[in-house]
């Protein structure tokens, strides 16, 4: 499920589905742009999906409760970018640790302040990627997380 109205989510879907291909996945993308597209979304899953991804956007989190309501509904395993989803009910998130790289923002700031210029100094990657799962929602949906998987998690939510 993506945002089409936000750039980002249309470049990070168009990832997903060519990863997806590679592994012989199948992938339905569900396009919102307002609020009043979730259900109908959900509606057009008609049961045929086996897990969902959301990419994460402003109209997503502002939604996040109405998403994860009609994903437990339909008993869905669910899957963010970011950790504040799964904290609000989401299965898992994979993705870049925000905290770090606010850090490492006011750390740039700081070299700007201090007379750097903003072109001399290099783009970077995000460099701490996390994994948490949320325990409650995975035994909510009877699944059951590998011991080999759980211990790899930067957290786990219980």
């Amino acid at each position: 499920m993506a945002n089409v109205g936000f750039p980002q989510g249309v470049l990070e879907m168009g990832e997903v589905q060519a990863v997806a291909r590679k592994l012989g996945i199948e992938v339905a993308s569900l396009e919102i742009r307002r609020a009043e597209d979730i259900a109908p979304a959900f509606e057009a899953l008609n049961a045929q999906a086996d897990a969902l991804y959301v990419v994460g956007d402003a109209l997503v989190s502002a939604n996040r409760t109405r998403i994860m309501t009609f994903s437990l509904s339909a008993r869905l395993p669910t899957t963010f970018n970011t950790r504040v989803f799964v904290q609000a009910g989401g299965l898992m998130s994979y993705g870049p640790n925000f905290s770090d790289q606010f850090r490492r923002t006011a750390e740039l700031v700081d070299k700007i302040l201090r007379g750097t210029k903003p072109g001399d100094i290099p783009v970077e990657q995000p460099t701490k990627i996390e994994l948490v799962i949320n325990l409650t929602v995975a035994k909510a949906l009877g699944l059951a997380i590998p011991e080999t998987f759980l211990v790899r998690a930067d957290e786990v939510i219980e």
